[in-house]
């Protein structure tokens, strides 16, 4: 980070380790939200039908590149949707296609668009195998889905029942925890082999469960993993700033339409995309580490994935603005994080390389 007088900061161009985009014009109005000031991506494929080839994911990725104002400005990475079927040729194609970073693990029925999903991890053990040898990282959405363990206890059960013995059976295997929520989750992390790294999401660390309920039910706060309690919130603060390199940034930006998220069964997804850097920054100033936001949010991400760090800079300054209450979303709108509410930093600048 470098400071730049009292009231700006100048950091490393930053990635997204962690981003749902949709597809058509959905895609086409939010992704250039994160295009804006991320230099890079890792492209969910959770999509109807879900992105299970290369082939598709190729097709996927030309996609969006041609929504994006400037294609040269920002590198999607792309990732394919793990299932019981998916053979070690395919995990060969896509490590040799130099444009799939991962793969991505759902459990069958975890949260939105994961029907496809794992339904038992023997029947991937090939392809997880093939990953190995090729060093083609696994990223894996924690939670179990027994409808006999509460939704607030998924991701804790989910670390004895699949992910320490997954660790185990496959040390060679890079692993991330995704969108991690509980003190649980990082404790594990930190005492994890050093192929094992964690993302966070602005979200779960601005709020804790109460956000959902607070003067009525608040659907834009409804998310997968869902928000804990306020214990679980301040170890994940402590986990983003405390400057190890096993976490980092990934917003699970997930956008929705207003109208399925404010519905009899609404849809879990926040969308963050908007504002995702402005929001990390004040978790950041709020704990006093405005200087540790550069390695959370520039560094550890790409260290982890063996990339390079990114050439730009983007500028913020602590100069307040009021969020839109709704982004354009195709034929629909999305509802943003703090829609409405003030901020105390926006990106004033972003500099990236010709």
């Amino acid at each position: 980070m470098r400071p730049v007088g009292a009231m700006q900061l100048k950091i490393t161009s930053p990635d997204d380790w962690h981003l749902h985009l949709r597809d058509g014009a959905e895609m086409a109005d939010v992704v250039r939200l994160t295009a804006r000031v991320f230099s890079r991506a890792i492209v969910m494929p959770n999509l109807m039908p879900p992105v299970t080839t290369t082939a598709e994911a190729a097709a996927y990725r030309d996609r969006i590149v041609r929504a994006l104002p400037d294609p040269a400005a920002f590198e999607p990475l792309m990732t394919l949707y793990l299932t019981d079927l998916t053979s070690p040729e395919e995990i060969e194609t896509a490590a040799s296609s130099r444009m799939v970073a991962a793969v991505k693990l759902y459990p069958a029925g975890a949260t939105t668009n994961s029907e496809a999903g794992v339904t038992d991890l023997a029947l991937a053990a090939p392809a997880l195998e093939a990953m190995v040898d090729l060093g083609l990282p696994l990223l894996v959405h924690g939670e179990v889905t027994d409808p006999s363990v509460d939704i607030f206890d998924r991701e804790h059960v989910f670390i004895d029942r699949v992910l320490g013995p997954l660790v185990d059976r496959w040390p060679g295997l890079k692993v991330v925890f995704e969108h991690i929520t509980t003190a649980d989750a990082v404790a594990w992390v930190l005492q994890a082999p050093s192929t094992v790294a964690a993302t966070i999401t602005p979200h779960h660390l601005l709020y804790d469960r109460n956000a959902i309920f607070t003067g009525g039910l608040r659907p834009h706060f409804y998310c997968l993993p869902v928000l804990k309690r306020d214990h679980h919130r301040e170890a994940l603060v402590w986990a983003a700033t405390s400057g190890s390199p096993r976490f980092f940034l990934g917003t699970d930006s997930a956008p929705h339409a207003r109208l399925a998220k404010e519905a009899p069964r609404g849809c879990a997804g926040i969308f963050s995309a908007h504002a995702a850097l402005e929001l990390y920054a004040e978790v950041f100033e709020d704990a006093g580490a405005l200087d540790s936001l550069e390695a959370f949010a520039s560094h550890h991400g790409c260290d982890f994935y063996g990339l390079p760090r990114n050439p730009g800079m983007v500028t913020l300054v602590r100069e307040e603005w009021t969020v839109p209450e709704v982004y354009a979303f195709g034929e629909h709108e999305v509802v943003p994080l703090k829609a409405g509410e003030r901020l105390r930093w926006r990106v004033a600048a972003t500099t990236k390389p010709e």
